[in-house]
């Protein structure tokens, strides 16, 4: 065997085994890879305040604006038909509606008189237990002390509405208006008077 022989052998085990080499390589970088992931989902609670003016559970509904205020139910003929020293009363009920997810406390944040004998004109609010023990006279927790001009909230006092379980309304409270006419109430002239709420959910 010629020398030029055995170097060519030498040489092509050098290459074979680098190509071993190589190949070992490759299989050494190999790697599983395996994920998890996570995630969360996040909603809002539901909050709506509803009213009616007599507690029937089917006659609740949204007043949100004073062109959609409530109108109560004061007693005719008397409210139509008021002399100096008359009173009326009349109810307005409120509770969270069914989708409700907070408790609310609730605000007179507004009153507001218009008309000719706006002026002449008083009221007072008190929490009576339910539509039918709103009369003249009534007692109860105070809201808005009596004699209170129908442009004023001095002396409010808030109170709170609870949110119901299992997709039911939450409980009712409420509220009953007393209008009494003061002496120098003008024959034949109206009024008109506007209350506003506002409900804050409790955190």
């Amino acid at each position: 065997m010629t020398a030029s022989k055995t170097r060519s052998r030498k040489f092509k085990a050098i290459l074979a085994g680098g190509i071993v080499l190589g190949v070992g390589a490759a299989v050494t970088l190999a790697a599983w890879t395996d994920d998890e992931w996570a995630e969360g989902v996040f909603g809002a609670g539901s909050f709506n305040v509803e009213g009616s003016t007599t507690g029937a559970a089917d006659s609740f509904t949204d007043h949100e604006s004073a062109d959609g205020a409530a109108s109560l139910d004061f007693e005719l003929p008397a409210s139509d038909n008021l002399s100096p020293g008359d009173a009326v009363a009349a109810p307005f009920v409120l509770r969270l509606d069914e989708a409700t997810t907070y408790d609310a406390t609730v605000d007179l944040t507004s009153a507001a008189g218009t008309g000719a004998n706006a002026a002449n004109l008083t009221y007072g609010i008190v929490q009576v237990a339910n539509a039918g023990a709103c009369t003249v006279g009534a007692t109860g927790t105070q809201i808005v002390p009596s004699d209170t001009a129908l442009s004023s909230t001095t002396g409010k006092q808030g109170f709170n509405l609870t949110a119901g379980a299992d997709g039911e309304a939450g409980a009712q409270v409420t509220l009953c208006f007393t209008v009494t006419a003061g002496d120098d109430l003008s024959e034949g002239d109206k009024a008109t008077a506007q209350w506003q709420f506002t409900a804050t959910s409790a955190e």
